[in-house]
């Protein structure tokens, strides 16, 4: 059966330059075992697989797929569905919000004009790092334990430990060997820089370690640890993909208790696919 494909990259208004999902758009009657396959074939960071929802609240729902595993949510596969979505035709109910359903349950996505911007979900863990960890995960890293400045469990979902560096250019300089666990790391740009940090992204994956380009999930947790303890204050634009030669822009604003996190998405692939 031939399926409406989308491959969109997100986060960037330069094909080619942020973080690529593969979008089905019509995933009805597929089992999870073709989803999974598929995935695999791609071989990128995310497929999503769009579908009917099952609440009347959602305008769609969306499985999330890396090469290896079902997630329930994850950030740039959030924006870039939507994106896709709204690009072949979608009508969300509200006209200022679309509310996708995932396994992590409703996400709501709001127009801003040039991009969209999902709600940052709630924390599945947080908290201070166990300290044996935090020496594992510096070795890892190939800096001293005493370089990291602060940490926090900025699990929503993926299971990200978020490290704070003394600045942008100590996490541009990292050189990470095999990593034990997902790691986001953060270091602040000087006052009155375009953006406001620099972030990079690192997972095991196969026994070897993988830098992921622009990091919906991980931006989100982050966003929340940086807000909730003062080191920024929204709206800003943080930065991610620089050492792979990426140009991603993450937007953050922020509403009450809700943290927003948004970005440009442009579609690179139109197609379909015999699945």
């Amino acid at each position: 059966m031939l399926r409406p494909f989308r491959q969109v990259d997100v986060f960037t208004e330069t094909p080619y330059h942020g973080n690529p999902l593969a979008v089905v758009l019509d995933a009805a009657g597929l089992s999870t075992e073709e989803m999974a396959r598929f995935a695999n074939w791609t071989n990128l960071s995310e497929t999503t697989f769009l579908l009917p929802p099952t609440t009347p609240e959602a305008d769609y729902r969306v499985r999330i797929f890396t090469p290896s595993s079902e997630l329930p949510f994850a950030g740039h596969p959030t924006l870039g569905s939507c994106h896709a979505w709204l690009e072949t035709g979608g009508v969300p109910r509200d006209p200022r919000t679309v509310v996708q359903e995932c396994g992590a349950g409703l996400v709501r996505i709001r127009d801003e004009g040039a991009w969209h911007a999902f709600a940052a979900p709630p924390l599945l863990r947080s908290g201070p790092v166990e300290e044996g960890l935090l020496a594992e995960l510096a070795q890892a890293l190939g800096i001293g334990r005493d370089e990291i400045v602060d940490a926090e469990w900025a699990d929503n979902g993926p299971g990200w430990v978020a490290l704070l560096l003394r600045d942008a250019d100590a996490v541009l300089a990292l050189k990470p060997g095999s990593v034990p666990a997902d790691i986001g790391v953060v270091g602040l740009y000087p006052p009155g820089s375009p953006h406001a940090y620099e972030v990079r992204a690192f997972f095991p994956l196969g026994g070897s370690t993988t830098e992921d380009p622009v990091t919906g999930s991980l931006n989100a947790s982050v966003a929340q640890w940086l807000l909730r303890t003062g080191r920024v204050t929204a709206p800003y634009t943080a930065r991610q993909g620089t050492a792979l030669g990426r140009t991603g822009q993450i937007h953050i604003t922020s509403a009450g208790q809700d943290v927003w996190v948004g970005g440009p998405a442009v579609t690179c692939v139109t197609g379909h696919v015999d699945l």
